[in-house]
Parts: C-alpha cells; structure tokens; sequence
C-alpha cells in the first residue's frame, strides 16, 4: 500500500497593518501630511469612487508582505471609498494608488528618498509630488511614456488628475481648488467656520431686526387705519345729528 503524502497547507500571509514608523517626525511635517490629505479628500467628498488616505501601507504585489510602502498622502481613482487597514493592489482590481505626495523632515535621507521615487516608478504611480517646507522647496514628476518626468514648471503648475493648482511662495506651498479656494490648515477651517457661524448669527439678528421693523409697520398702518375709521364714525354722526336738527351738513 503506497501511503499518499499531502500536501502541507501553505501559511496564510500576514500583511502587516503598520511598519513601526511615526506618521510624522515633527508638528509642521504632521500638520501638512494633514492639510494635503484633507483637503484632497474634501475635494471627493462627493465622489463615491475616489479614495484618499493618508499614512497607509501600499501593498502593490500579493504574496510579497516586505513589498511596500506608505505615502504621506495618496489617492486612488476608480476605488470605493472606505475603512482600510492597508492598501493591498490585488483586492483592489489591481489599480495603483495614482497620486503620491510625500512631506520631507530633516529625518528624511537621499537614500530612502531614492527608493520611494524607485517604488514609484515601478509600481504605476502617475504623479509624485514631494514638498519640504523647511526648505519650502516642491517638485513634482509626470508619468509620460512608462517614466516619471520631472515637471520642469512647477510654480502654477496643475495636477492633471487632482485639478488643483499649486503655488509656491515666499511663505510656503500654498494649494488651491479648482474654483479657486485655497487648501487650510484644520486652524484656518475652524476660524473659517466660526465666521461663518458669526456671519450667520449677524445676518439672523439683522433679519429679525427687519421682521421687527415691518412689524412695528404694519402696526403703526393698522394704528392709522383706526384712526381713519374712529375719525370717519366721529363724522357719520355728527352728520346724523346736524341732519336732526334740520341742517344739512353737506351744505355746512
């Protein structure tokens, strides 16, 4: 009797959900990985089929769980929205993240810069943006030909898949909606809302300082009107006494 051998069962693959690193080194790092993120996400608030994120492993090949990577900011077209551990390719038909951006720290070096940018190009990214704001330096490359090609003009330069519009100053990156808004800090959203929210209350106050107005109007009209038909009585019988006693008022 030959004895049949099974085969053993291949251990399931683990893909860890973070790689031990901090999402940011310092405060300004952090606050702009924030800023880039939101504002982009806000940008497809509405758009069920985007989906951005920020911090999250990129997993590009199944079966590979040293294979990866976590941009400061990435977002991937034709992708449902929603809660992700990582991001593995494979579940998600194969599509890439498109868009990368990366914030530099003083931690970041040449050599692991290099073999994002490698990572990249390998695995589809269309457009890699990195910014470092204690430099205030940005750059930008476009996959044209299979390559990622340095974007010669980056000031006022336009994101082809994002449509935003980037400008780049003396005080910073500044990033810019397609109609034209700038992209805030959570700081700037909050001083924003709370404006608005006084702008509000003032205009409120100002329309009930009108109702109050019209009010106190048509009041005032309805006053008059009284008067009108108290003085038009007064003088109904006064002519129906005049006309008792044989006078005719109309001829008084």
């Amino acid at each position: 009797m030959v004895t049949q051998i099974q085969p053993s069962a291949q251990p399931e693959i683990i893909y860890p959900e973070s790689d031990g690193n901090p999402m940011a080194d310092n405060t300004e790092q952090f606050r702009w990985i924030v800023t880039i993120q939101g504002g982009i996400d806000a940008l497809f608030k509405d758009d069920p089929n985007v989906f951005v994120a920020g911090d999250l492993l990129w997993y590009p090949v199944a079966g590979n769980n040293k294979l990866r990577i976590a941009p400061d900011a990435m977002v991937a077209f034709g992708r449902p929205k929603g809660k992700r551990g990582s991001y593995l390719q494979w579940k998600e038909d194969n599509i890439p993240p498109q868009v990368v951006f990366e914030v530099l720290s003083p931690g970041n070096t040449i050599v692991e810069m290099t073999k994002k940018f490698q990572f990249y190009q390998e695995y589809g990214v269309e457009e890699y943006y990195i910014y470092d704001p204690d430099k205030i330096d940005f750059g930008g490359w476009l996959r044209q030909e299979n390559q990622l090609t340095a974007i010669e003009s980056i000031n006022g330069w336009v994101s082809p898949r994002l449509g935003v519009r980037f400008q780049l100053g003396d005080e910073g990156l500044e990033i810019y909606y397609p109609d034209g808004r700038k992209f805030a800090t959570y700081i700037e959203l909050d001083n924003e809302r709370k404006m608005a929210e006084e702008r509000a209350e003032m205009e409120a106050q100002r329309a009930e300082m009108e109702a109050q107005r019209a009010e106190t109007e048509a009041q005032r009209a309805e006053m008059e009107a009284q008067r009108a038909e108290t003085e038009a009585q007064r003088a109904q019988r006064l002519a129906e006494k005049l006309r008792e006693l044989g006078i005719d008022p109309d001829a008084v």
